[in-house]
């Protein structure tokens, strides 16, 4: 497993995570217990996935000292005027005295209190409870804004990324600005790129599955990767991508997938 220095506060963070959107609270357990013995020590949760206390369980009875294994979770849109209370909220779910990334979910621009939102982030990670802060779907405009109005860059962005919408502009932002890119829904959300016969041709030359290809492409680009799923096999398979190495050629053919398709939600609108 690769990890990545945060470049603010020089914490490591495993390269590649488990996501944990839609999995229910009572699967959470046995998901991510299945991922940290297959070796994830990186996983990604938040309060409106609502299964944070599946995820603290797991996590508790893994085995692992805290200490080696890697929690995230997220501020909800709705709580940007009650940070230190949801925070408080996610720790009491989680069973956990702190967390080693806290990001602001959604900016939701109509309420326009990421800035306020942040400030109490800082607050937190001033206080230690907090490894380290950062941000969910903020645009480089809205990264810009909060740059200037507070004290701290956030770590890392998390923004949805794949082959269709490869977020060149912001991955370059985020390197202007010290900000590591995370990727959420780096397999394209089950929308047929893992069907794409680019992928297939790359996952016959490499003997290796299209998702196992679009992975390892997010790892060479420098980007952190959180891919979701519930099903052993595929949790076991999507951490298989450190032992193999896409060429120039590999790495060109999937950069002209880009297609600027957004897959999920649009920051700019959402609430």
């Amino acid at each position: 497993m690769n990890s990545l220095r945060l470049y603010r506060d020089g914490v490591e963070i495993p390269q590649l995570g488990l996501g944990v959107w839609q999995v229910p609270d009572d699967e959470a357990e046995r998901v991510v217990l299945t991922a940290i013995e297959a070796g994830y020590r990186h996983i990604d949760t938040a309060t409106l996935y609502r299964n944070e206390e599946g995820v603290g369980r797991a996590v508790r009875a893994s085995g692992i000292p805290r200490e080696r294994l890697f929690v995230a979770t997220k501020l909800m849109g709705g709580d940007h005027d009650r940070v230190e209370q949801a925070f408080d909220e996610s720790l009491t779910r989680l069973g956990l005295d702190y967390v080693d990334l806290y990001l602001i979910h959604w900016p939701a621009p109509s309420h326009d209190q990421s800035v306020l939102a942040w400030r109490g982030l800082e607050k937190l990670y001033r206080d230690g409870r907090a490894r380290s802060i950062g941000v969910s779907n903020f645009t480089a405009g809205m990264l810009t804004k909060l740059m200037d109005d507070t004290d701290i860059v956030p770590c890392l962005n998390q923004i949805e990324l794949h082959p269709y919408l490869q977020q060149r502009e912001m991955r370059e932002f985020h390197d202007r600005n010290g900000i590591l890119t995370e990727a959420w829904s780096p397999l394209g959300a089950g929308r047929g790129l893992l069907d794409e016969p680019a992928l297939a041709v790359l996952a016959d030359k490499h003997a290796r599955t299209p998702a196992q290809i679009v992975l390892r492409w997010h790892v060479q680009l420098g980007n952190v990767v959180i891919p979701k799923s519930a099903t052993p096999s595929r949790i076991r398979e999507n951490i298989d991508v450190f032992d193999f190495i896409l060429d120039q050629e590999d790495m060109a053919a999937i950069g002209a997938m880009n297609a600027h398709r957004r897959l999920g939600w649009d920051p700019a609108t959402m609430d």
